[in-house]
């Protein structure tokens, strides 16, 4: 197990912080082909720049991935930590020093964090080198990134954090290690279910980025959760549909279409197209697919009938 030491903006930082904002995007002006020093569920921590150089929170990765400006702000919001679209695209638009209109940036997406008060933050690590720019990865089993861990655990202890995020030791599979299951945001969520079915609609295999939509099966309103399991990657009008009972998803991953579409619009032919079709993008982890108890909610809860 790992846990990373990033450079973090105080700007950022502090603007969430007085937000206490539930999730971020650690995000950087130009696109990176990835974020690969820890894993899903590791250990992400903020160390400020100098004068400060203290360690002020932390939060768990959720993935990396690459979007448009204007897609970014979408899913995240002021979760991007400027309060406005327009100040998030001048901050970008300075550092990167041109004036792509909607460039592509990289997304660290991070969630259920923690932040410390300014006279209990820590001190880096040992071997901290002034020349680090963008931040370092610490073996959580020796030295540092052990003692950093422990804090980490201390603190999460001591702020209550639930279950849901904190997982207790399992020394057969972990070492020994605590592990951590970050709770999915929404952004979180819009961005795992973008990547688990490859940036592509699952009806159709759509892959314009601006018409995909990540939608819950089971709505969020009616107590589904935001996970990948709960989650399908639609066309905006497929999801618009969906969300309405107009279509849904069968237990064998095949779509249904309702015949209301005709007796309401006189229309819908190109939707009667898809009646009975396999979907043609799913996750390729099995757990991550659509599930049962969640399709069959939708069948029975939504769906207005073949």
């Amino acid at each position: 197990m790992k846990l990373y030491v990033g450079v973090t903006d105080k700007d950022w930082f502090y603007f969430l912080k007085e937000w206490n904002a539930v999730e971020m995007n650690f995000w950087r002006p130009r696109s990176t082909s990835g974020f690969t020093a820890i894993g899903p569920g590791e250990l992400f921590l903020f160390k400020l720049k100098f004068p400060s150089n203290k360690i002020v929170g932390g939060a768990f990765l959720v993935r990396h991935t690459v979007l448009p400006l204007d897609l970014a702000w979408e899913v995240f919001g002021a979760a991007n930590g400027c309060p406005s679209i327009e100040v998030f695209r001048h901050k970008i638009s300075s550092i990167r020093n041109d004036t792509v209109a909607n460039p592509h940036i990289g997304c660290t997406v991070l969630t259920s964090p923690f932040y410390l008060a300014d006279d209990v933050a820590w001190l880096p690590p040992n071997d901290w080198s002034g020349n680090i720019v963008m931040g370092k990865s610490y073996d959580t089993a020796q030295g540092e990134g052990a003692r950093l861990l422990a804090a980490a655990q201390n603190t999460l202890r001591s702020q209550n954090t639930s279950s849901e995020t904190l997982i207790h030791e399992d020394e057969q599979r972990y070492g020994g290690e605590m592990m951590m299951r970050p709770r999915l945001g929404q952004g979180g969520f819009r961005v795992v279910v973008l990547e688990n079915y490859g940036r592509r609609c699952a009806i159709t295999g759509e892959k314009t980025l601006p018409v995909l939509e990540a939608g819950h099966i089971k709505p969020y309103v009616e107590h589904g959760p935001h996970e990948p399991a709960n989650g399908l990657l639609l066309r905006s009008d497929l999801h618009t549909l969906f969300d309405r009972g107009y279509l849904t998803v069968t237990n064998d991953y095949r779509v249904e279409v309702s015949r209301r579409i005709r007796d309401e619009f006189s229309n819908g032919r190109e939707y009667y197209a898809r009646h009975g079709q396999r979907l043609q993008m799913l996750p390729s982890t099995i757990t991550e697919r659509p599930g049962k108890e969640y399709l069959e909610w939708h069948q029975t809860h939504k769906f207005l009938g073949s």
